[in-house]
């Protein structure tokens, strides 16, 4: 079956698929090592000068929008984050929910597209959004992020501690990142 000129759906074609965790439940309470990256990894945040980041005005916005996730989720704690040239990296603490038994006792069934509200999923694309809008299409049209996010489900303290000095270290790493498009 041939496509028309400009259709984007193809309910033939591949799929993608997803790089979650098959069956994990990302509402529930956890810490995650997230890193988000600019559209065709642009450089759009800022450039790193003697092994520190120096935020441009999108990676001033981009930061902003990385703080205020709490204010949005208040269920969500922050760990170490850093906006590098062209991504973000951050921990993400989803905090067991006081509310979970009255908000379940209703039957809410998750959106039929989308994360589920509260999930990690639903955080990301809040900041992701959040920093698009702020930023403006019209400052930069071809987009700010690349779809998707990559995720680290972060199960014991040693590995939290190796996270966020690979966070905190990373400005001064940027020559052997793989994110550097040099």
């Amino acid at each position: 079956m041939a496509r028309e000129p400009g259709n984007q759906f193809d309910p033939e074609g591949r799929h993608r698929r997803s790089i979650r965790l098959k069956g994990f439940d990302y509402t529930q309470a956890s810490a995650y090592f997230v890193t988000i990256v600019a559209y065709q990894r642009e450089c759009l945040f800022g450039e790193i000068e003697n092994g520190e980041m120096r935020l441009n005005d999108f990676g001033k916005i981009a930061d902003e929008c990385w703080c205020a996730i709490p204010i949005h989720f208040p269920h969500v704690e922050l760990g170490a984050h850093v906006v590098m040239p062209n991504h973000v990296h951050g921990i993400i603490v989803i905090a067991p929910d006081i509310s979970v038994g009255a908000r379940h006792a209703s039957h809410l069934q998750s959106p039929p597209h989308g994360a589920p509200p509260g999930s990690l999923g639903a955080i990301v694309g809040s900041f992701k959004s959040a920093a698009t809008r702020r930023i403006g299409r019209e400052q930069n049209p071809s987009g700010i992020w690349q779809r998707n996010y990559y995720e680290h489900i972060i199960h014991v303290q040693r590995e939290m501690n190796t996270i966020w000095r690979y966070i905190e270290a990373n400005p001064s790493m940027w020559d052997d990142d793989e994110e550097n498009p040099r």
